[in-house]
């Protein structure tokens, strides 16, 4: 730990790419925590009624079971969504925060598992008390189960829409004969990785050949192991070019809908 505070996660890639998220402050992280702890709260209370209906039955075995469903929930309900939803709770939703692996990497599940695990230590006398001191001590607001996982939160910022004319020129974008394939692609590729291949795009003239067909090469596996692609899609079509047909296709919609409103206000 140290007295310099970090403020940001800066992460720069091997081939000179950087870009930067804002570190959740430990009340912004408080705040998540407050909402996820009442939606477990809502969970157990209709499990304790479930139970009660068993209590007719075996009132021990009605409060065994109560015990050991709230354990579970209690561990699961972090684990479960945080690997589901690619480091976010129902609270970090709500707050906009996300989990993310400290060197900017891919978040593992043993990464998950691990800070949840230590979250019995963190809430030590009570009230997370003792990750609460340690995340207001911490130069990057991280708990004990971030330090040990190699954690970071970070607050992501409204999903702000790009300038689509400034993506490399294309006569025809193999995935719109796929309009599920476009849906599903804005649907689980995070607005961080479509900003950061939309940046990618823009500054492709900057990288050195080897390091720009790298950078792309990752890029196109990383979308492909949240997005299935059509092998037409694929047929001909370089890494460069992929991840420039996804990102127009994820923003192509999204900036219809932004003119529309648009143009509604300007008619109201």
């Amino acid at each position: 730990m140290t007295s310099q505070r970090e403020n940001s996660l800066v992460v720069e890639t091997p081939e000179g790419v950087r870009f930067t998220m804002a570190l959740a402050s430990p009340a912004a992280r408080l705040l998540a925590l407050a909402v996820d702890l009442l939606v477990i709260l809502t969970i157990a209370m209709v499990m304790a009624v479930i139970f009660s209906l068993m209590s007719l039955i075996s009132g021990q075995l009605a409060a065994v079971a109560f015990i050991l469903g709230y354990f579970i929930l209690s561990i699961g309900y972090f684990w479960l969504l945080e690997w589901a939803w690619r480091g976010q709770t129902v609270g970090k939703r709500m707050f906009r925060l996300r989990v993310v692996d400290a060197h900017g990497l891919k978040l593992h599940t043993d990464q998950i598992v691990l800070r949840n695990l230590l979250r019995f230590v963190d809430s030590l006398p009570g009230l997370y008390f003792l990750g609460g001191c340690v995340s207001i001590c911490s130069r990057r607001y991280q708990r004990l189960g971030d330090l040990a996982a190699g954690t970071v939160v970070v607050r992501q910022k409204p999903p702000a829409l790009p300038d689509l004319s400034r993506l490399p020129e294309n006569k025809y974008n193999s995935l719109h004969e796929h309009p599920h394939v476009e849906a599903t692609l804005r649907q689980r590729i995070s607005p961080e990785l479509a900003m950061l291949a939309f940046q990618a795009l823009t500054r492709r003239d900057q990288l050195e050949p080897t390091s720009r067909a790298r950078v792309f090469a990752e890029l196109a596996s990383e979308f492909q192991t949240h997005v299935k692609l059509p092998e037409t899609s694929l047929y001909g079509v370089s890494d460069e070019q992929l991840i420039r047909n996804c990102v127009e296709s994820i923003y192509r919609q999204v900036q219809k809908r932004a003119d529309g409103a648009e143009s509604q206000l300007a008619t109201a």
